[in-house]
């Protein structure tokens, strides 16, 4: 008998039963073990819900879906408590719900981990998951991500394309944000700022089962945009319980509340006026639904994935959008022609109904770009087929169109017929996809769902696998050879299907029919579209059918590549996800003709500005339906401002594009007006998109975006704005020609009329007949335009011009981006031209940030008309901004290319001819009368009684701060007599008599002498004094040429002498530049009071000091400065330590120019908008000095010249400094030294502040640190140098002091003049009475009167005082301690009482309180306060007594020059002396610190601007107290203090008593070590910095340098002051910011390098995001330099352990004794873009005196050229122990050749070869010379080669 065969059937059977055997074994298992992770559904018989006492608003619905009743209700453990409202829920949630914390860990300060626990309770729909886990990251300062997800099971997580692909860049702590409340669990996500409340998700529970996720949040207000995509009816959403789907699908956006194509869970909520916004994104594909209700409150309920939000944060609105596009991807800039019109029609039936259509259009004259084919055009409606009856000619379509400068755009859809093509044949591209397996599946997984699209039945592309792709791709490709075409247009992507789920329907199961259905169209899961438990490469249908649309896009824009390769075109899609338009467009849909439509489509742009697809539009006079003339011409109107502006419409309806209605129709009329003004403008559109593409800024805006403050602007839906300038009002009601429109509240311009409305802030009605709509202009404005023409391939031909529409201030600003329009790439690339526009002061700047792209057409910008020019100007000229290869020009405008329309106040300038491309400053003078007053009552207080007092003129302005009390036109002095010679003019002047004199007690002064002197070519002196009397004259010598410049012709300037008003007017020659007209009125020359006015040549001024000041260029808006020397610490408009009356101008030709006033007397300066600058002193005479350069640099050299060139300070000066006031006893220092030392940070100079003196005396050292000269000389024997701080106040209470006893004798000290006493001008400073114990408990000023002693100030001016001095010094030398260094301090001078002991100060009372005092802190206590009193008498060098009114500000310049000599003196070395008060010149002797600052972020960039102020100046040893003096420092702050202050040429961490310690040591291991790192950098660099301060002393050059200096045609870098250079090739860029984690930093236009990695950076001329992690500072090399360097050493005598860094050699890191400054020297040749680079060596032996003199020094200059370096010696004389070796040799941009051999060659002809380290990637070429021992003093060079 044979064994039974089974049937197939049978077989099948026992297999499934097994297996169901086994899955049911497994549940039940699983139920009764409760393994954690399991999907369970719990009933809990005994849960009681905890129902809460809380708003209807608040209640969070339990019961969403349909059919809630009370059993119902409470069997899921919920609330039941019915109302007589149906939109509030009845059943809503108990407290009792929800997830437990149960643990929390925190890797990081910037990350937060949680488990949750679900509490026991009902399930809502089953399967809750048991244990979450919650990941949540501050990713960036703006974004938090958290995500909640199952611990135990993965589940669908959406695989973007772009968020996958960010790092974190981490910066604030996580829990500065993100709160978590553990039972249940809730978050609470803050504002960090300001701990605002921004989503609260503890108002309800969180819900997490396998098909049901749900979470609600409370938010901050009810100003909600976004969720997408519906028909929004308004832009802002109807809090009160709206849900809204959100599912992808083919619907009609008729304005009901269902779903539609994209799929879009964003929104934007505005917190309240102040702009600050924050957007919240679930990324999540799957169904969903988002209610919103009226809390305000958010609840989420998604079927299926994770919840993964991010939360954005912003400081506006726009910032929002912005940090959602850096997460989602930032928008395509699409190709120019695509701005253009646009038509097209579903079913035109043939090719020649095409042809019709483009030729009538044609006819009548419509600006139109691109035409389109739907899918009729297609053979049966089949993808890559066309239909070769109907058009035939299609093939030739693209050139019929081309030859019209017009483009083709043609469709396809995804679904693929099955069915074979016309005459039975193949459908090859069905039947390659199908071998391919290119099609979404059944749930088998294998079997092509079939579906019915229009095809007819259908599969469906399966845009989520690769071979999908490739087939896509290949068939694309195929068919763009068929029929060519500039673009593609994909439809039906959500993805549709005529049948519901397939052909076969769909399964009943889970994902069918989920347990919740969220309420979508139809509440069917599968209606219209595939079942959901089809397969797909990523998942099931269910999770991804919303990405079917974002996986279209992404497999469309490889096949756009394939076929476009270079070229930019187009892609649009109707079905999206966040991160589509990284490629895409999108149009709002199948619209209707009507009016609802028309309006509803301005929300859904705004919308998806929001989303990140600024290409958008709707179908202009609507798709369906039948359009009528007038919906169809106002349609136009505003569609000619849509960024997507296509009219479309559908088979069967009457046609509807323009030239359909009457060619002569006022349709056609008004079309064309407004398509001809939307081609005007779209050089702007197109900028707008780069600014999308670049920066994530909105195109089409709503006003709510610009104008957040107003609320009156958060309901505006039926305006929009273009960018940030352009207002849109349409009209969008039938039969109506007056509009209800709001005009936000800036100055506004009629986009027609070009007149300025007279409304701001208020609702209007605009009339706006048949043929009109709104358009107006934002004062502030620059709006690029180009003249239009048909089409943009022909209007791109056509000369540019700009309107500029001022505002309020007169200003205005914009850009414009340029490039060939079509390639891809081209802000990547740099093809392209970038440009600034600005306009202040009446100077428009056409500013080439970047000129990467030259036009072929020769463009030029011919007209430019400027809107709300106040008055006719007197003169226009243009000046040509030279580049490298032309000197600047500047030529007058001709009157008749100048209009100007008195009654719209519009200037037209016609006929200009300005490249595209270069820069150019075009100037219009006026003559605004109220920036044209001079204050003639500076003091608080003015009013018309006072001002008339004083023969002024009271005239009330609506400007702000503009003076009401001005002096009349004809105030002040006139010509007498005049002499002109060939070195200069002598000119008498006299008072105009008819005014008196504004202070009685300081009378005016008659009759005054002027002399103006041609020293050179390009200095000039005038200086302005009573010729009848001796006043007092600064005696501060300065060095002028022996000979005056008499030859007109070599002077750069010509000067005038201009009567009635007297004034100075100095002329540029080169330009006509006035950069100085003193012919205003309001001079003034009194006995104590001078005052004298110039108008400017431009608002770009630098300078002035020394005052503590939050920008590097002045603010001209009305801003007064006062000048006096005062122990003060830095603080806005607090005048501190020195005084430099000094300034630099910027001339609008980028030319520049100094100024010095010679003045000593308390002093203060008033800018103004004029542009003007107001000086106000209080004695001597006038004594101007004024250098022309024409550079700014140049413009130093000149002032450096005249005042005396910088000390060189010795080489060991340039370590690292130490130093705090407050060490306890040497012990302290000396641990503090041990600990630095191990821990190997660069450190070469430690301090000691008076605490090392007894009781503050100077030379006398305190008991607690008698072990203090030990110390130190055993740190300077290990490499260390010392300097101690003195103080000028001697004690005069002590039995014996021989500091004071011997100074006494000497008659050194500051006493009252004779006639008054002849006594020491007694003050109190530091030092203590003897005998007495210091509570310092006391306040401030009790323990001055209780314990500070009588304290004598040496009178510096003297000879004998200089001698006293340095006996003191060299005494304390030898006697006490040594030291390599002093610090000298107070000498302001500083007095703890007002004027003396007792604070009555002798004599005149007007010297203390003078008749006008400058706005000086504590003014109101007078000039005395802090200080000496005024009437102290002092004694010049030659034996003049002075009073010490009029030499204040003198007494630190006086002081510096003493100790510097007896520096010399006694050490025997060049050494340092740094000194606090300062004055012009006394950088010949002293360096100098900022003063006593503050431990606070601000003083970061302020240390900066004040260290480019102080290069100005002529003291380039200059930095701030590291850190901060006053205060706790914050860890990292001053880690990132560290980083800026190693880059400071002085730099020493320094802080004051009673604070924290804050030296590298103090913070830890990691501190010290992100200290070490860029110490080290520091020291590497110190041969370059020095050979600077070498190039300082000897040439006058700067060291640490502004921008401008080195690229002053850019006038991006005049406003710069957060980064700086060292020289002209170290660009430093610090992160200056609490979290900052990154750096916006600008990149000059050269070529610069990575200094970490040796890597060209890429860009130029723009602003770039550099990454800055807390241990990081950006530093880049200037391309054409080449940096000395030497390896890293602990100080500048020993070694230290190295890193990788450019400059290190082969040193043992543990010889602790290698003299450093004998290592082989280290070579960063960064060659420029032609391949050569030039840089210079100074050495000697870093502290000898006079090497420069007797010529003991190296100077040697570096030069790559064509694959060689070489040197040239300029100098050689050093000593043997002196002389450096050649080390290793780093050469950057050294190319992708492969460099195979270098040969040195040294002097003798020796050929040393040696071996090449190459990184091709970041083309850095490294040759180690090292072991050659080539001698740098010696000329060598050194060849590199591709081959033997």
């Amino acid at each position: 008998m044979g064994k039974r065969r089974f049937s197939g059937l049978e077989v099948i059977l026992m297999v499934m039963f097994t297996l169901m055997l086994v899955v049911a074994v497994t549940l039940i298992g699983l139920y009764v073990t409760g393994e954690p992770g399991t999907l369970k559904d719990e009933t809990t018989e005994e849960f009681v819900p905890q129902c809460p006492n809380i708003p209807q608003a608040e209640r969070i619905d339990c019961y969403p879906d349909a059919g809630a009743s009370k059993q119902l209700c409470e069997k899921r453990g919920c609330c039941w408590s019915p109302l007589d409202e149906r939109n509030v829920p009845w059943c809503f949630f108990s407290t009792n719900h929800g997830y437990t914390v149960e643990s929390v860990e925190r890797p990081s300060a910037h990350v937060l981990k949680a488990q949750l626990k679900r509490m026991a309770s009902p399930s809502l729909f089953g399967a809750d998951v048991q244990e979450l886990a919650f990941h949540a990251e501050m990713q960036t300062d703006k974004r938090l991500r958290f995500k909640i997800y199952d611990a135990h099971r993965h589940r669908f997580e959406v695989p973007h394309e772009h968020i996958s692909s960010l790092t974190s860049d981490p910066s604030s702590a996580i829990t500065d944000t993100l709160e978590l409340t553990n039972k249940p669990f809730g978050l609470t996500v803050r504002r960090k700022e300001n701990k605002k409340v921004l989503f609260d998700t503890t108002m309800g529970p969180l819900v997490f089962a396998d098909q049901y996720l749900q979470l609600s949040a409370k938010l901050p207000s009810h100003n909600i945009y976004g969720l997408g995509e519906h028909v929004h009816r308004h832009y802002l959403h109807d809090t009160y319980w709206k849900t809204w789907p959100i599912f992808t699908r083919d619907a009609f956006p008729n304005g009901g509340s269902h779903n539609l194509y994209g799929h879009y869970p964003f929104f934007l909520c505005l917190e309240d006026e102040s702009g600050k916004s924050f957007g919240v994104f679930l990324m999540n594909s799957n169904a969903m639904e988002v209610t919103l209700q009226p809390a305000p409150a958010v609840t989420y309920r998604t079927i299926g994935g994770v919840l993964d939000f991010y939360i954005l944060f912003g400081d506006t609105p726009e910032q929002v959008v912005q940090e959602f596009l850096v997460l989602i991807g930032r928008p395509v800039i699409p190709p120019y022609w695509s701005l253009g019109f646009q038509l097209s029609r579903w079913d035109y039936g043939s090719l020649d109904e095409v042809k019709k259509t483009v030729e009538r259009n044609r006819a009548v004259g419509i600006p139109y770009d691109i035409q389109y084919t739907d899918i009729d055009y297609m053979e049966d409606k089949k993808d890559f087929t066309y239909d070769k009856a109907k058009f035939s000619e299609l093939p030739q379509f693209f050139e019929y169109l081309h030859e019209k400068g017009q483009k083709y755009i043609l469709i396809l859809d995804p679904a693929v017929a099955t069915s074979k093509r016309v005459g039975n044949t193949p459908y090859e591209s069905y039947d390659r996809g199908t071998k391919k397996n290119a099609w979404v599946t059944e749930s088998d997984g294998k079997t092509p769902l079939l579906g019915e699209v229009w095809p007819g039945e259908t599969v469906f592309p399966d845009y989520t696998s690769q071979n999908c792709i490739d087939w896509w791709v290949d068939e694309y490709e195929r068919f763009s050879r068929e029929i060519k075409h500039d673009a593609l247009w994909i439809d039906m992507n959500e993805v549709a299907n005529f049948k519901k789920g397939s052909t076969k329907g769909c399964a009943d199961n889970n994902l069918n029919y989920p347990p919740y259905t969220p309420k979508i169209l139809d509440e069917v899961m599968y209606s219209k579209t595939l079942c959901m438990d089809a397969k797909q490469a990523w998942g099931s249908h269910y999770d991804v059918h919303s990405l079917y649309g974002y996986s279209m896009v992404l497999a469309t824009e490889k096949a756009l590549q394939r076929v476009f390769g270079g070229n930019r075109t187009l892609m649009l899609t109707r079905s999206s996800f966040p991160g589509v338009g990284k490629y895409s467009g999108h149009w709002l849909g199948d619209n209707a003709a009507n009016w609802n439509d028309i309006k509803w489509a301005i929300p859904g742009m705004l919308e998806f500005g929001l989303f990140g697809i600024p290409y958008i539009g709707a179908d202009i006079c609507g798709f369906f339906d039948d359009s009528s003339e007038e919906l169809c011409r106002r349609w136009m109107q505003v569609g000619a401002f849509y960024p997507f502006s296509r009219n479309h419409n559908a088979q069967g309806y009457m046609p509807q594009d323009p030239a359909s209605y009457d060619s002569d129709s006022m349709l056609v009329k008004t079309s064309k007006h407004y398509l001809l003004i939307r081609y005007t403008l779209l050089p702007y559109l197109y900028t707008l998109f780069y600014k999308a593409h670049t920066t994530g800024e909105t195109v089409v805006r709503p006003v709510m975006h610009e104008f957040y403050s107003d609320r009156a602007t958060w309901t505006v839906d039926r305006q929009f704005l273009w960018g940030k300038h352009l207002l849109i009002t349409p009209v969008l009601d039938p039969g109506v020609d007056r509009v209800r429109a709001y005009i936000p509240d800036a100055a506004w311009y009629d986009y027609e009329t070009m007149e300025r409305v007279e409304h701001r802030k208020t609702q209007v009605d605009m009339y706006l007949p048949a043929d009109k709509l709104g358009l107006h202009i934002r004062g502030g404005a620059i709006l690029p335009t180009q003249t239009p023409d048909v089409t943009t391939t022909y209007s791109r031909l056509k000369p540019m011009g700009l309107i500029v529409a001022l505002d309020d201030k007169n200003q205005a600003a914009g850009e414009l981006f340029w490039d060939d329009g079509d390639s891809r790439d081209t802000v990547k690339t740099g093809n392209h031209i970038h440009y600034q526009f600005s306009v202040v002061y009446g100077v428009l700047t056409m500013q080439v940030t970047h000129a990467g792209y030259r036009d072929p057409a020769n463009i030029m910008f011919t007209n430019i008309t400027i809107l709300g020019v106040s008055d006719p100007p007197t003169s226009v000229s243009v000046t040509h901004v030279g580049t490298g290869s032309h000197e600047d020009s500047t030529t007058a405008v001709p009157k008749n290319n100048t209009q100007y329309d008195v009654t719209k106040k519009v200037l037209s300038l016609r006929g200009l001819n300005l490249i595209l491309g270069e820069s150019y400053l075009v100037r219009w003078e006026l003559v605004a009368e109220e920036y044209q007053r001079f204050d003639c009552h500076p003091e608080e207080n003015a009013d018309e009684a006072k001002c008339k007092a004083r023969g002024c003129t009271w005239k009330q302005s609506a400007l702000q701060n503009v003076p009401w009390c001005f002096y009349p036109n004809d105030h002040g002095y006139s010509i007498t007599t005049s002499k002109e010679t060939d070195s200069g003019i002598t000119v008498d002047i006299a008072q105009n008599n008819k005014y008196r004199s504004s202070y009685p007690d300081s009378p005016d002064i008659d009759t005054l002498r002027v002399d103006i002197r041609y020293h050179s070519g390009h200095m000039l002196q005038f200086k302005i004094w009573d010729p009848a009397t001796d006043r007092y004259e600064v005696p501060v010598p300065l060095s002028v040429p022996p000979e005056p410049e008499t030859d007109e012709t070599k002077r750069l300037y010509e000067v005038r002498v201009i009567n009635n008003p007297f004034g100075i007017e100095v002329i540029r020659k080169s330009t006509g530049t006035k950069i100085w007209d003193s012919s205003v009125p309001g001079f003034t020359f009194s006995d104590m009071f001078i005052q004298v006015s110039t108008r400017l040549s431009s608002e770009f001024i630098y300078g002035f000091g020394e005052t503590e000041h939050p920008t590097y260029k002045h603010d001209l808006n009305y801003h007064t400065w006062g000048m006096f020397s005062k122990d003060q610490p830095p603080g806005y408009k607090m005048n501190c330590y020195g005084v430099h009356p000094f300034y630099m101008g910027l001339e609008n030709s980028t030319d520049a120019h100094g100024v010095l006033l010679l003045n000593s007397n308390a002093m203060d300066v008033t800018f103004q908008p004029t542009p003007a600058l107001t000086y106000r002193t209080l004695g001597g005479i006038l004594d101007f000095y004024m250098v022309l350069g024409p550079t700014p640099e140049v413009v130093v050299q000149q002032y450096t010249a005249l005042i005396g060139r910088p000390v060189l300070p010795a080489y060991w000066s340039l370590g690292f400094q130490l130093c705090r006031y407050g060490y306890a006893n040497d012990e302290e220092i000396k641990n503090l030294y041990t600990d630095m030392v191990s821990a190997g940070i660069p450190y070469d100079v430690q301090y000691a502040d008076i605490d090392y003196l007894d009781r503050q005396l100077d030379f006398v050292l305190d008991p607690e640190f008698e072990g203090l000269p030990d110390l130190v000389n055993t740190m300077r024997n290990e490499g260390m140098r010392f300097i101690f701080i003195l103080d000028p106040a001697i004690s005069g209470n002590e039995t014996y002091y021989p500091a004071f006893e011997r100074g006494q004798a000497a008659d050194v000290f500051i006493k009252w003049p004779k006639g008054l006493s002849d006594d020491i001008v007694w003050g109190k400073v530091w030092p203590d009475f003897p005998n007495i114990t210091v509570d310092e408990s006391l306040d401030w000023d009790s323990q001055v009167e209780k314990y500070r002693a009588y304290t004598a100030f040496p009178d510096f001016f003297r000879n004998t005082t200089a001698e006293w001095w340095h006996r003191e010094i060299n005494d304390f030398y030898h006697n006490v301690t040594k030291f390599d260094g002093l610090w000298i301090d107070m000498n302001e001078p500083a007095s703890f009482v007002h004027g003396t002991v007792g604070e009555k100060c002798l004599g005149n009372q007007l010297l203390e309180f003078p008749p006008y005092m400058p706005p000086l802190e504590s003014k109101h206590l007078g000039l005395k306060h802090k200080t000496l009193c005024m009437n102290s008498e002092q004694i010049l060098s030659d034996g003049k007594r002075v009073r010490h009114y009029d030499v204040h500000n003198l007494y630190g310049w006086s002081h510096a020059k003493p100790t510097y000599d007896a520096v010399l003196g006694v050490t025997g070395k060049r050494g340092i002396v740094v000194t606090r008060s300062t004055y012009p010149s006394s950088g010949k002797w002293a360096g100098h610190w900022l003063g006593d600052n503050y431990a606070g972020w601000d003083q970061l960039y302020k240390s900066i601007i004040g260290m480019m102020e102080f290069s100005l100046f002529g003291i380039p040893y200059t930095g701030a107290d590291i850190c901060g003096f006053f205060n706790p420092a914050e860890y990292e702050m001053c880690l990132r203090w560290m980083q800026l202050g190693a880059f400071y040429p002085y730099a020493r961490n320094h802080n004051g008593k009673g604070f924290p310690r804050q030296d590298p040591v103090a913070w830890g291991t990691t501190f010290a070590m992100a200290s070490k790192k860029v110490l080290e950098i520091r020291y590497n660099l110190l041969p370059y910095l020095y050979t600077l301060m070498f190039e300082a002393h000897t040439k006058g050059n700067t060291v640490v340098r502004p921008l401008l200096h080195e690229f002053v045609k850019d006038k991006t870098t005049w406003d710069i002051y957060k980064q700086f250079l060292w020289g002209p090739a170290l660009l430093i860029s610090p992160a200056l910011d609490q979290g900052a984690r990154h750096v916006d930093g600008y990149v000059p236009d050269a070529r610069w390098y990575d200094y970490y990695t040796g890597k060209y950076v890429g860009v130029r001329g723009q602003v770039v995001r550099m990454p800055t992690p807390l241990d990081h500072i950006n530093l880049h090399i200037r391309g054409g330099h080449i940096i000395p360097c030497q390896e890293g050493i602990r100080n500048t005598f020993h070694s230290f352990s190295r890193g990788r860094l450019p400059c290190v050699t082969n040193s043992n890191p543990n010889e602790r004794h290698l003299w450093f400054r004998r290592n082989p020297l280290g070579l960063i040749v960064a060659l420029s873009d032609s391949g050569t680079a030039q840089g210079t060596l100074f050495w000697d032996d870093g502290e000898g005196i006079g090497t420069i003199e007797s010529k003991h020094y190296l100077l040697t200059t570096f030069t790559a050229a064509h694959n060689k370096l070489s040197n040239k010696i300029e100098n050689s004389g050093l000593a043997a122990g002196d002389q450096l070796t050649l080390g290793v040799v780093k050469v950057w941009g050294a190319g992708t050749a492969n460099i195979t051999k270098v040969e040195l060659t040294d002097e003798g002809g020796t050929v040393h070869l040696l071996t090449p380290t190459q990184n091709l990637d970041t083309q850095e070429l490294i040759v180690d010379a090292t072991t050659k021992y080539v001698r740098v003093h010696e000329p060598f060079s050194m060849v590199w080669s591709t081959s033997d």
